[in-house]
């Protein structure tokens, strides 16, 4: 017996884990681990699970088990990060979520793999992207401040209108692997690579970074940048502008110009709002805790305005997802005073344009005015990813459907690799009002699969089964929407067509009854 997923090919009987026809070295426990995880792919796994079976109830560490998961999500191409194949589930254990099917002779196997995914051609322009810096404080605590310093970077090399920037969930799909930038350029389809380490060592960061060309492999630029912790923002923009001057140097650094104004000169705040940041990417269930976080940095600095923007757009998503008791008044009362202070402060930044202009839409504000807000985000930088992903929800709610699914599609070029999650929904969604139910289906899995504690695509797919007949399917996303949230019917009044909404509704209804029959 053996089992494909993605580009992989487990072997129980062999023993042997293959990679696009290509053996994997595993040591047995490892082996052992993935083995067991994909036979018990229906449940949760716990660390008492795994000790029991794979190491036959003997006493191991927490840190041995750790490190021999870690290892098995590095052979299958997964991080902690993404989670794409391996998924922890807080407090619980681990699942196997990556799609499986079972073949019965190893010959067909490869024939049986997926096909490989097409390379992206590279952008008509410089296109870039920037990898995860190495940690190196020897503090594992000290990866979000890594993670946000890479992200700075990025932010500040999407501001040049003449670089295509990668987004940072696509790039980050990489952190805590050893590839060859030569391979990361073909697959993300970018001309240039950065990467580099942090060290952070009490009020001292060193942060030093290469340029690669990955077409040539060849090492165009390498330095090292030193200062005070106080002035971590002017080294981050000492690094985009060397990067942007060795890539085109007819428009030299100039053209990375930013503006002076730091977003915080309170260094608390800033740790803080990078906690609630990191928080917010893992998983819809952590929301609360991201918006508390936010709401630390904004009481230490009341006009930082990533902060404030961050936290209204949490208030409106723990509104419409309804992960939270509290009175959903009291979030957006909350959350668009956060998201009006936001755009006082916001001195055109795309990404507090977009993260207000979607927490707004969430309390109700105009959306012709909330589309506007997202197209100034968009001019002023091209390639932000979140500004598609943001735009394709504005024009699904506003009944363009097609124009949603472009949209959608642009955000997932920019961001290939990251967490694609929220946009295949989008995508799922715009299908689904269109009435073509099984393109829906196909997306909305995919979605779901990488953040089972999100509700909204759930209610979706019970829907889009229920109108498709697939009765038993829509009865089993409904038992799984009631282990997430008690709210089974969803918010539609965003969506302006009322045929649109019954739609919905309908759908809805139809799978909660048959699963109450």
């Amino acid at each position: 017996m053996a089992f494909a997923f993605d580009d992989h090919v487990l072997d129980v009987e062999c023993r042997e884990l293959r990679r696009s026809g290509e053996s994997v070295a595993l040591e047995p426990q490892v082996l052992d681990i993935l083995i067991y995880l994909i036979r018990n792919r229906a449940r949760v796994v716990s660390k008492d699970d795994l000790i029991e079976n794979v190491w036959d109830g003997r006493i191991v560490s927490e840190s041995t088990v750790t490190t021999r998961l870690n290892a098995a999500r590095k052979a299958v191409g997964d991080t902690g990060a993404t989670q794409a194949v391996i998924r922890t589930i807080s407090r619980k254990g681990f699942r196997f979520v990556a799609a499986v099917r079972e073949v019965g002779e190893v010959i067909n196997v490869v024939a049986m793999a997926p096909e490989p995914q097409p390379t992206p051609e590279l952008p008509d322009k410089p296109s870039i992207a920037v990898l995860p810096f190495q940690n190196m404080s020897g503090d594992p605590e000290q990866e979000y401040f890594v993670d946000g310093m890479v992200e700075e970077i990025i932010t500040a090399l999407s501001r040049i209108r003449w670089l295509f920037v990668l987004a940072r969930n696509s790039s980050f799909a990489y952190k805590g692997q050893t590839i060859g930038v030569k391979q990361v350029g073909r697959e993300l389809g970018v001309r240039y690579v950065l990467e580099g380490s942090v060290r952070k060592d009490g009020n001292r960061v060193r942060i030093t970074a290469q340029l690669i060309d990955a077409v040539t492999g060849a090492h165009l630029w390498a330095d090292r940048f030193d200062g005070a912790l106080e002035d971590v923002f002017a080294l981050q923009d000492k690094v985009a502008s060397s990067v942007a001057g060795v890539i085109e140097p007819a428009l030299q650094a100039a053209e990375t110009t930013r503006s002076a104004g730091r977003p915080t000169s309170d260094l608390t705040a800033y740790d803080l709002y990078l906690r609630g940041y990191a928080m917010y990417l893992s998983s819809a269930r952590q929301l609360p805790e991201a918006l508390r976080l936010m709401e630390q940095a904004i009481a230490r600095d009341p006009h930082y305005a990533p902060a404030l923007a961050w936290a209204a757009f949490c208030c409106g998503r723990l509104i419409l997802d309804s992960l939270s008791d509290a009175d959903p008044a009291t979030y957006r009362l909350k959350g668009t005073d956060f998201a009006r202070r936001a755009l006082e402060a916001a001195n055109d930044d795309p990404v507090i344009l977009a993260n207000v202009s979607h927490a707004l839409a969430h309390f109700g504000e105009n959306i012709d005015a909330m589309i506007a807000l997202i197209d100034r985000a968009l001019a002023l930088n091209p390639n932000f990813a979140r500004g598609w992903h943001v735009s394709g929800i504005f024009r699904l709610w506003v009944g363009q459907p097609d124009i949603a699914i472009q949209h959608a599609e642009a955000s997932l070029r920019l961001s290939p690799r990251g967490r694609v999650g929220p946009s295949l929904a989008t995508i799922g969604y715009a299908h689904f009002v269109s009435r073509r139910f099984d393109e829906a289906a196909a997306k909305l899995l995919l979605a779901i699969q990488e953040d089972p504690s999100f509700p909204q695509p759930h209610r979706w797919l019970a829907a889009c089964y229920a109108h498709m007949g697939r009765l038993d399917d829509a009865r089993e996303i409904v038992v799984r929407l009631r282990a997430i949230t008690p709210v089974m019917i969803p918010e539609v009044w965003f969506l302006r067509s009322a045929e649109q909404r019954e739609l919905l509704l309908l759908g809805v209804r139809l799978a909660i009854r048959e699963t109450n029959i």
